[in-house]
C-alpha cells in the first residue's frame, strides 16, 4: 500500500495507474487523510452463449446419482 497526496497524484497519474493495474493498492490523501483508492476497472466478460459447453461433461456411470451409503457419507465428510 502506498499513499500519495493530491499534488503527487496529479503529477504522477500515469505511474499510479500502472501501479494499480499491477495490483498494488494506491491511496490518495488530502492533508494526510486518505480520501480515495485507485483500483482497476473490472472488464466485462464476453456474452455467454447458450449451449457453449455442450458435450464437455461426460457421465461415467449410469448410477452416478444413487444415494451414498453411510460409509461413503462418513468418508466424504472426513475428506477421504
Amino acid at each position: 500500500m502506498q499513499q500519495f497526496n493530491v499534488h503527487e497524484a496529479k503529477s504522477n497519474l500515469s505511474k499510479l495507474l500502472d501501479m494499480a493495474l499491477e495490483g498494488e493498492e494506491v491511496i490518495i490523501a488530502r492533508h494526510g487523510t486518505p480520501i480515495a483508492t485507485l483500483t482497476p476497472v473490472r472488464r466485462k466478460h464476453a456474452k455467454r452463449v447458450l449451449g457453449a459447453g455442450r458435450g464437455s461433461v461426460t457421465i461415467l456411470s449410469k448410477d452416478w446419482d444413487k444415494p451414498m451409503t453411510d460409509d461413503e457419507v462418513d468418508a466424504f465428510w472426513a475428506g477421504r
